[in-house]
């Protein structure tokens, strides 16, 4: 099972355009930042710092367009920034609503038991619609996104290809990338994703 090690971010802006930031100083490929772009026309496109990187997101994720480049990221107190050819992204982060310190105080081992994250999927999709905890990550591998922090996005600097977009805005519409969206309200998640494969042929490289 691969095992991904970091925090996930969702924003929307008054534009339309939605982005998702995953940040993973731990992972089968190393440390990396990618980023995933829905624009208000439904486009979606995947910032991606290099091949190895795209090929395992673009082979769990469905895009239409894949953007290779350096993908930069800088956390200061309360601030996250992202840069990249296109994407200019400056995050505010704000306190823990109740849902994160409920996370929070769920033990690590617990939190990232994929029977518990499988367990817990029918509550993620009634208190935040749109959100899976769990499900398919294509060629038959099976997906689970272990939540263990949450904090509010209380603001966001977003320029795409030079064109500021607008204030911070709920996620909405969901995002279209996988089997589910990340939260409506803008948050940054601490998160454990495994991804289980059922044939040795889908392991990844650095696994062999």
């Amino acid at each position: 099972m691969d095992r991904f090690e970091g925090w996930i971010a969702g924003v929307g802006t008054a534009g339309g355009l939605r982005a998702v930031v995953g940040h993973w100083p731990s992972s089968p490929l190393g440390a990396f930042t990618d980023v995933m772009v829905e624009r208000p026309d439904g486009r979606r496109i995947l910032l991606a710092p290099d091949e190895d990187v795209a090929d395992f997101v673009g082979a769990t994720y469905t895009f239409d367009e894949t953007r290779l480049g350096p993908v930069s990221h800088v956390a200061g107190i309360g601030e996250h920034r992202v840069t990249t050819a296109d994407l200019e992204l400056t995050l505010r982060v704000g306190r823990r609503p109740p849902l994160g310190w409920l996370l929070r105080a769920v033990p690590r081992p617990l939190a990232t038991a994929p029977a518990w994250i499988a367990a817990i999927d029918a509550v993620a999709r009634r208190v935040l619609p749109g959100v899976r905890t769990v499900g398919s990550a294509g060629g038959g591998r099976r997906e689970y996104y272990g939540a263990r922090d949450l904090h509010r996005v209380t603001a966001a600097s977003v320029r795409w290809e030079g064109a500021d977009q607008g204030p911070l805005a709920p996620v909405s519409p969901p995002v279209r990338f996988g089997f589910g969206s990340t939260p409506r309200s803008p948050s940054l998640v601490r998160i454990t994703t495994l991804i289980r494969h059922t044939s040795p042929n889908t392991r990844l490289a650095s696994d062999t």
